[in-house]
């Protein structure tokens, strides 16, 4: 069976940021992504994670959150999530954040936001605020678009700017490189390797 027989796997995520960087995940790993689910945040993804199981029993299913603060690490908040979690149920966790994993190819964000790479921090999935660190480093780009596009307006109530999820989504489909950022992402890694291993039971 070459890749290209591969059925495509059902995801649910967060937002289409997320869903960008699963795409680019399932490039690296040999997998198929077909219907992606959720992108209506988090709160929305975790009303519909019972159904997002119960079809996970006839079929494999991936979804991926972040785990920002509500929980020290990933696996209290896998128990809250899915505590019965299905056979082909793959339910991944971003620490903190999927910004973490996109700063953690430290070269290529640096080129990106064209900042020094002493700028990007070195192990970034122990930030307690990926999303905003990523912010503040856009805040000193070299770029007047990325300033201006990234960083939130003065008064505007966002946590982000307006071209913020633009921006990554075209970083991680141009410039991330996964295998890299695996190097200095726990969280990535094991996501990579599970993916792996559906892409594995697929061709076996």
């Amino acid at each position: 069976m070459s890749s290209g027989d591969i059925p495509p796997i059902s995801c649910a995520v967060e937002g289409v940021l997320d869903e960008a960087v699963l795409r680019r995940l399932a490039s690296e790993t040999g997998m198929r992504i077909g219907t992606v689910y959720g992108k209506r945040g988090k709160s929305h993804l975790e009303k519909r994670i019972e159904g997002f199981n119960n079809a996970a029993r006839q079929s494999p299913w991936i979804v991926l959150v972040d785990l920002d603060r509500d929980e020290e690490c990933a696996p209290p908040l896998r128990q809250k999530w899915l505590p019965s979690p299905a056979t082909c149920m793959y339910f991944r966790v971003a620490v903190r954040a999927v910004e973490a994993w996109l700063m953690a190819d430290h070269e290529k964000m640096a080129g990106f936001l064209r900042v020094p790479q002493s700028n990007i921090p070195p192990h970034p999935e122990e930030l307690a605020d990926p999303k905003r660190r990523l912010v503040d480093i856009a805040a000193r780009s070299r770029s007047r678009n990325i300033r201006e596009e990234m960083v939130p307006r003065p008064n505007s109530g966002s946590r982000v700017g307006p071209g913020y999820t633009t921006f990554l989504i075209e970083y991680v489909q141009e410039h991330w490189r996964p295998r890299i950022a695996a190097q200095q992402a726990p969280s990535l890694h094991s996501c990579m390797e599970r993916m792996r291993e559906i892409s594995l039971t697929f061709l076996s």
